[in-house]
């Protein structure tokens, strides 16, 4: 699978942004995935639980960091039940602060809440840190080849995740975006607190990303 060129990425996202604009960048990715129908994004759910469930990614006991896709994400619900069939120990996260953007991975209890921004979050006393998860999915408006992760822009991954900043050597988490394949663009531009990913996964496939790319 290839990753959309810049003259592929405007034709198909019908816009043309400056790469270079974060905002703008996204307001064409977010106008693009909006444009999928609930049919296509089930499908591509669905493929996307078939090549995590043919990675080692699920194997029993691991700590799964996943999260409840809002209406205009690709739903995640075939990969919470692949998990749990699985016997991973998902935890989803959940914001404890709003004012420092902080949040915290938390095991279900069967209660939940919405938070301010409208996205259900579990209720419960067993959570985790980030940095104890073995493998983190995350929601993704655009990833370029690099493993650059443009989001909604709260930075509450990057925050969460910014111990990896730190570390000479990779120790986990494994940190997977989770998107369409036309939301692949061929650069997105970087925040010094940005973190990237190691891979990502799309309805073509489960990829790594090339991290060590300038």
């Amino acid at each position: 699978m290839l990753w959309f060129e810049s003259n592929d990425l405007h034709r198909h996202l019908r816009v043309t942004p400056s790469l270079s604009d974060r905002s703008g960048l996204r307001a064409a990715l977010r106008a693009a995935r909006r444009r999928l129908s609930p049919k296509q994004r089930d499908a591509i759910a669905q493929s996307i639980a078939q090549h995590v469930g043919a990675s080692t990614c699920f194997t029993p006991g691991r700590r799964i960091g996943l999260y409840l896709a809002t209406p205009e994400e690709i739903p995640t619900t075939p990969l919470l039940e692949l998990a749990e069939e699985r016997g991973c120990q998902v935890y989803l996260p959940r914001i404890v602060d709003y004012r420092a953007r902080s949040m915290r991975f938390v095991h279900p209890s069967g209660l939940w809440r919405r938070n301010r921004y409208g996205i259900i979050e579990p209720l419960g006393h067993e959570s985790l840190p980030a940095r104890w998860l073995d493998c983190i999915f995350l929601p993704a408006i655009g990833v370029d080849p690099r493993g650059a992760r443009l989001g909604h822009g709260a930075g509450y991954y990057d925050r969460a995740l910014a111990f990896r900043r730190w570390r000479r050597t990779w120790r986990g988490p494994r940190l997977i975006a989770i998107l369409a394949d036309t939301q692949r663009v061929p650069h997105v531009p970087e925040q010094p607190y940005d973190i990237r990913c190691d891979a990502i996964v799309t309805e073509s496939g489960l990829v790594a990303t090339d991290r060590s790319a300038a």
